[in-house]
């Protein structure tokens, strides 16, 4: 069987390299919150990362293969730490680059979710041709603690969250944070939209991209992902990425991003009564 080569772009970057560079952002960004939260976990051990931030939310307590010659032991003691912690989290494996380590977790009792699809890592490069703003939308830098409050109440109606929840993980310590930045999106000077970015070398990471049910299919949600790749651009960073939801895959492609790596998650069963 002839396996195709892959894709290449005009600077010799190929769809391998772009995933690679998704990997190592998408880890970057859950440490990043973790490092901020007391309590919070990051170890990077063995080509392992273990990153916990806690609270019910599985995204933000993740254990991730960093490198492909980490040992299975080193995988198994991040599943360990996890369940030791009493966190609920779960664990994100590559479909391709992360196959061997399958049989391994479901030996430790970890399932993948039913209906799980597989979470979507894109990528774009070059950066570039984002759409003009929507008339309406007037997109804001978080710049202190009210603007980041902005942020977490979109965020929160904005994915069906408890504000409280996401504040306690979207502190105000994060403002400070190299790298690091928030966005609220007003139309007549009420909040309706928000995004974030996360930067890693020269890679930036679209993140929290909500809008409020009553404000969808307005243009808004691409709008805030396009400042962010914007901005980021502006700093000098050549590649994009992000994890795209049912409801944003459509947008991103049509941005210009493209999937590089598909992720499969595993977990622990919830209870019967749960």
């Amino acid at each position: 069987m002839i396996r195709a080569l892959p894709r290449q772009y005009r600077d010799g970057v190929d769809d391998r390299a772009l995933a690679a560079r998704e990997h190592e952002n998408f880890i970057a960004s859950i440490g990043m919150v973790a490092a901020h939260r007391q309590g919070g976990l990051v170890r990077h051990r063995d080509g392992i990362a273990v990153l916990a931030a806690g609270g019910p939310l599985r995204v933000f307590n993740q254990v991730f293969v960093e490198s492909s010659a980490a040992p299975d032991a080193a995988l198994a003691d991040g599943v360990a730490t996890m369940r030791a912690g009493g966190y609920r989290f779960v664990v994100h494996l590559r479909t391709g680059d992360d196959d061997a380590r399958v049989p391994l977790l479901a030996g430790l009792g970890l399932v993948e979710p039913e209906a799980d699809d597989g979470l979507p890592g894109m990528a774009l490069h070059p950066i570039g041709g984002m759409p003009p703003l929507p008339p309406a939308l007037e997109i804001r830098k978080v710049e202190d603690a009210a603007g980041l409050a902005e942020h977490v109440r979109v965020t929160a109606l904005g994915f069906g969250l408890d504000e409280g929840m996401v504040h306690g993980l979207l502190g105000s310590a994060l403002l400070d944070v190299p790298g690091v930045r928030f966005y609220v999106g007003y139309v007549d000077g009420v909040a309706v939209a928000g995004g974030a970015g996360v930067a890693s070398g020269t890679t930036i990471g679209v993140y929290n991209i909500a809008t409020l049910e009553s404000a969808r299919r307005r243009g808004y949600g691409a709008a805030l992902t396009a400042r962010v790749v914007e901005d980021g651009r502006a700093d000098g960073h050549e590649v994009a990425v992000l994890q795209a939801s049912d409801l944003g895959l459509p947008i991103y492609e049509r941005l210009g991003f493209r999937t590089v790596v598909r992720y499969r998650a595993f977990v622990d069963p919830d209870p019967p009564h749960a």
